[in-house]
């Protein structure tokens, strides 16, 4: 699951991503840049079964020339001991065949700590004939203070993934959701990366509880998150815009009751895309009966029912 969430997270923002997870090769002319995903799907008869594809292979060309195109491997990896640095070169050798280019940065996302290999070397008595190295970026070692205030909405969706005091978690939550709210407008995105935040946070009943009195109280309400983000620049007073805020927290909930019930999966996310076509009585209606629910099955099945 949390290889999809990056992988989304990539593909969403790519510019983004590279500036923040190989912040050593991202230099200031990448935003002149095309940045192209390549899909893994045509590099299966190449690489075969053995190795298992990595997240999101990006290339970066210059439409002007300026620089040779270069291509980013991105993997994310949960547990670092699980990480092999052969299977990493055996991919950026193929890949580099492949793609006629000698110009590849691996970078591995390490989303918890541990022991790793820095390097892979081969070689004899004498002489060392292959060298292999990749840009790390280690969540939990980031301290999160250097980033709170962070312009870059990758790093602002990563603050619960990195390294804080227990006591500042709620401070820490809360300036993701700021980041997603000011520096992202599309509203299909910011309800999409709300669940990104919620996920990683992983707040307890009672920290969201003192998360709803602390800071949204102040707003005259306990709203959700994702009725908070869809505030800014709605009307006051507007029953339209009223009942738009509620329906979108609604569908904030239940996204993120059904993954943590159901498990991140394809199929599920297919089925979640169906909800804005509910209306509002649909999804609270919805929100009660998902408690039921053991499987899929049992959601697709409410779902062709009630026209969703």
């Amino acid at each position: 699951m949390h290889d999809q969430n990056f992988k989304n997270l990539i593909l969403d923002y790519p510019l983004q991503a590279l500036e923040f997870f190989a912040a050593e090769e991202a230099t200031a002319d990448f935003a002149q840049a095309r940045i192209i995903p390549i899909r893994q799907e045509q590099l299966k008869n190449r690489l075969g079964d053995r190795f298992r594809e990595l997240d999101v292979p990006l290339l970066v060309e210059w439409p002007d020339g300026r620089k040779e195109a270069i291509l980013f491997v991105l993997e994310e990896e949960t547990e670092q001991r699980r990480f092999s640095i052969h299977r990493l070169a055996h991919y950026c050798l193929d890949l580099s065949e492949l793609m006629d280019t000698d110009r590849i940065v691996p970078v591995v996302i390490f989303l918890n700590e541990g022991r790793r290999p820095q390097e892979l070397k081969l070689g004899g008595e004498r002489y060392c004939y292959l060298q292999f190295l990749y840009l790390a970026c280690e969540l939990k070692r980031l301290p999160a203070e250097h980033y709170r205030q962070s312009d870059n909405i990758v790093a602002r969706l990563n603050l619960p993934n990195m390294q804080y005091a227990p006591e500042d978690k709620l401070d820490i939550y809360s300036d993701a959701q700021i980041g997603l709210a000011t520096l992202e407008r599309n509203p299909e995105k910011q309800l999409k990366y709300v669940e990104f935040i919620d996920y990683y946070a992983d707040l307890t009943e009672q920290e969201t509880q003192n998360y709803c009195e602390r800071y949204l109280s102040e707003a005259g309400e306990t709203m959700g998150i994702a009725q908070l983000l869809r505030q800014e620049g709605r009307e006051e007073g507007r029953e339209e815009g009223r009942e738009e805020g509620r329906k979108s927290e609604c569908m904030a909930l239940i996204n993120r009751q059904l993954r943590r019930k159901l498990g991140l999966q394809p199929t599920l996310e297919q089925l979640l895309s169906r909800l804005p076509a509910l209306s509002l009585e649909a999804l609270e209606d919805l929100a009660d009966a998902l408690l039921d629910f053991r499987e899929l099955s049992d959601l697709q099945t409410w779902l062709d029912e009630h026209g969703g």
